[in-house]
């Protein structure tokens, strides 16, 4: 639940009110059309997810709409939920920790979901986290891919990893055995760690043929459900593991979990922003247009969520987190959802 100053309720609730009464299409502008549901659905993205349920309570807080319910589904489970169709049982919104795959938005046009809107709403740097209090890690995007894939160069071929300490991969790195509490495959953050590490390692370690990204099964990297949360509890009681998570799960937990660094760079706000932090990626919700007008406060939703109070560099979501657009793409992203431009398979390519 997002802890409220009356200050800030009334500028959330004044900034509702008049992004409503600036002409845009409100969601409960065509109640005759309506669906008989009378509460959003958003689904999609765990990283996403403290931002988007932020947002949620804050409009149900201010404004006579029901709070919208949200589901921390992971970005693949978000997609095919999302994409499912156009009808009343079908999410409204999902959020996703990585761009829609064309294959996903084809699945989406061939149930009928065709009018898509895509907003990015910010940055988020992958962290490699462990517990508080322990000598720091300083990795390369090559030494945690050899750490994690399934199979490794040895000899000029490629064999089954056998690296079982991280010294095993590199002298300077610590005596420990290898353990990673990661996201699963329906994940986002997994999508951009196979992208981000992974495809960028394998392609500067000497054996490997093309970018690389199958992880290893054998017990090391242990899938960890949707949940970032959970990996911080893990990595709170596992002084020996490390755990992959969105960069807002380690400011929320600073008192027990610390950040390695990546090719001597810190997960820090400024450095995530501009890109300098090597594993950076954007974040998105999507918007099913069909709903809006059919099922109330979408559209007020994406307009709080794009105001400046909420998510500009000054905003509250600040404090949980997000690393807010510049401000000429967030007012970008206000014009796309005043337009429900829709999205394209080219856009994607972007």
């Amino acid at each position: 639940m997002p802890i409220r100053s009356l200050a800030s309720i009334t500028i959330l609730a004044a900034s509702v009110l008049l992004l409503t009464a600036c002409g845009q299409n409100t969601g409960g502008a065509d109640a005759q059309d309506g669906y008989s549901r009378t509460q959003m659905r958003i689904v999609g993205s765990s990283t996403v997810y403290p931002f988007s349920a932020y947002v949620a309570e804050e409009l149900g807080a201010t404004t006579d709409l029901r709070t919208p319910v949200v589901e921390a589904t992971g970005s693949g489970g978000g997609f095919k939920l999302f994409c499912s169709g156009v009808a009343e049982d079908t999410p409204d919104i999902t959020n996703a920790s990585r761009r829609m795959k064309p294959s996903e938005l084809r699945m989406c046009e061939n149930n009928g979901v065709t009018d898509i809107t895509q907003i990015s709403v910010g940055a988020d740097g992958i962290v490699v986290g462990q517990k508080a209090g322990i000598p720091t890690l300083d990795l390369t995007r090559e030494q945690l891919t050899l750490a994690v894939a399934a199979k490794v160069p040895k000899n000029g071929k490629l064999v089954d990893n056998p690296y079982r300490m991280w010294s095993d991969i590199d002298g300077s790195l610590p005596d420990r055995k290898i353990l990673v509490y990661g996201p699963p495959t329906s994940s986002g953050t997994r999508d951009a760690f196979e992208e981000l590490v992974m495809a960028h390692g394998s392609e500067n370690i000497e054996g490997y043929d093309e970018a690389y990204t199958t992880i290893r099964q054998d017990g090391k990297y242990v899938p960890s459900g949707e949940n970032d949360n959970l990996i911080v509890q893990k990595l709170a009681q596992n002084k020996g593991a490390v755990g992959i998570f969105g960069y807002s799960f380690l400011e929320e937990n600073r008192d027990t979990i610390q950040a390695a660094t990546i090719g001597g760079v810190k997960p820090e706000r400024a450095l995530i922003s501009s890109g300098e932090y090597p594993i950076s990626r954007s974040l998105f919700f999507y918007v099913k247009n069909a709903h809006v007008g059919k099922v109330p406060g979408i559209a007020e939703y994406v307009q709080l969520f794009l105001s400046d109070p909420v998510t500009s560099d000054r905003g509250l979501l600040k404090t949980l987190g997000l690393i807010s657009l510049p401000p000429a793409k967030l007012e970008g992203m206000r014009q796309r959802w005043q337009a429900r431009e829709q999205l394209t398979v080219d856009a994607l390519k972007g």
